[in-house]
């Protein structure tokens, strides 16, 4: 087994010069540092957490609160926020929101001794948030954001429901819905005012019948979408804006089933620009974030700073994200 003396030989230092380079010593020099570094990836080094625990009374473990896997958006973020972890040290106990289940499920994670919480299950007026801050638990929410703000992560959602709107409209569209979800979450709180504004913006009408609150899933998902279509024709929209690609995705597969083309017969547009969406079979026309870098990585990098570093707990980190329009096959103009 490859250990620390190892590494040392190879790097050409001392010993105790790893353990400060393992401890985030900032007395060691970064040339130094990247020395230690390049010899640890060689030898395929893994520090023994546990005995690092026990010396800095951490647990080198972080809780993720993510929503379901049944949203491809989460899928990625948790790989990324499991992946980095890793890298850094950290094992990731990964807990899945389910509504109505808040309470066991944050007394299942403060019942285990975590260094940090990364959340994208919060709600806008969410208690937890006070009572973690009073524990004080370093917490990093994504894609979602309490009242209170806190260190977040977001998209700016509705200047991304806007450039959706002002898309469509770009192509003649006029008559355009909206499908959402739970208004207690920021995401689809400020996707759906997003939209709103934008059709007032472009002076277009949006009858009641046209914004559908749903809880995200499939089922509620496919009756918003039947309402839809089963409007009558000077009432029926030509175009949907969808609060997520995971929505979109089902939008998408519906619309199929009933044999009503996309783009031809009715134009969609979904916010996240996941993977997926890109895929030759699927081109989904979606708005997501300019930067390259994700979420669920400015989450997790953002969290292991403030653990490793407690002075950088004072001042709160905020990043809202700037939405771009990437255009694919599923938007047309109306013909």
């Amino acid at each position: 087994m490859v250990s620390s003396h190892d590494v040392a030989k190879l790097a050409g230092v001392s010993q105790s010069t790893v353990s400060r380079v393992l401890n985030g010593s900032s007395l060691v020099k970064s040339a130094t540092v990247e020395k230690v570094e390049r010899a640890m990836k060689e030898l395929q080094f893994r520090p023994n957490l546990v005995a690092r625990s026990l010396v800095k009374n951490k647990t080198n473990t972080i809780a993720l609160i993510s929503e379901h896997l049944n949203n491809p958006f989460y899928v990625e973020t948790t790989t990324k926020i499991v992946n980095i972890a890793a890298e850094k040290g950290y094992n990731v106990s990964v807990y899945f929101h389910h509504i109505g289940d808040d309470a066991s499920l944050y007394h299942s994670v403060l019942s285990h001794r975590v260094d940090g919480i990364v959340m994208s299950s919060i709600l806008i007026d969410d208690p937890i948030y006070s009572e973690l801050e009073d524990l004080g638990i370093p917490v990093v929410t994504f894609n979602r954001k309490h009242r209170e703000g806190g260190n977040f992560i977001e998209l700016n959602n509705g200047k991304a429901s806007g450039i959706a709107v002002d898309h469509l409209v770009s192509l003649d569209h006029q008559r355009i819905a909206y499908i959402g979800g739970s208004q207690y979450a920021s995401t689809f709180f400020g996707r759906q005012e997003g939209y709103l504004e934008a059709m007032s913006r472009h002076s277009l009408e949006v009858l009641n019948e046209w914004v559908k609150i749903t809880d995200a899933k499939e089922d509620a998902i496919k009756e918003a979408l039947d309402d839809l279509v089963n409007l009558q024709d000077m009432e029926r929209p030509t175009a949907i804006v969808a609060a997520t690609d995971a929505i979109a995705l089902e939008c998408l597969d519906h619309l199929l089933q009933l044999g009503i083309r996309v783009p031809d017969q009715m134009s969609l547009c979904g916010i996240d620009n996941i993977k997926i969406s890109a895929h030759n079979a699927i081109q989904l026309t979606t708005v997501g974030g300019q930067s390259q870098i994700s979420m669920g990585e400015l989450a997790i990098e953002r969290l292991i700073e403030m653990i490793e570093q407690e002075e950088s707990r004072q001042t709160p980190k905020q990043y809202t994200l700037e939405p771009v329009l990437i255009k694919r096959k599923t938007t047309s103009s109306l013909t």
